[in-house]
């Protein structure tokens, strides 16, 4: 089991930003990447990378707001939120798995970190 220590989390009002950080314990990945869950919805991806950092990939709803990236390590990651929406309120989770042509799979994940967007 990867453990992982997520952080960035809060309150922030509309057009607001965050920084999101994530460290997992483990190095034996194929991808990294980070999804959503908002109450009574399904799991929403929001970005991941291969783990030779060859591809990038982002969901439609938060491309060119949202920013993914690597630490000098390669076991650490940040989500950079930009032009927050308060449809992007939910629990917000980093992740470790497998990319395919298609998406992401995750096999750990972190306990997860609060962002609520709200005047």
């Amino acid at each position: 089991q990867v453990q992982f220590v997520e952080s960035g989390g809060g309150l922030v009002q509309p057009g607001g930003s965050l920084r999101l950080s994530c460290t997992a314990s483990r190095f034996n990945y194929y991808a990294i990447g980070w999804f959503r869950q908002a109450p009574g919805k399904e799991r929403e991806d929001i970005s991941c990378i291969s783990g030779s950092g060859e591809y990038t990939r982002y969901s439609d709803s938060v491309k060119g707001r949202f920013t993914f990236s690597r630490g000098n390590a390669k076991n650490t990651m940040y989500l950079q939120m930009n032009s927050l929406k308060p449809e992007d309120t939910a629990v917000y989770y980093c992740a470790t798995g497998r990319m395919y042509h298609y998406g992401c799979e995750y096999d750990d994940w972190g306990q997860g970190t609060q962002v609520t967007v709200s005047s």
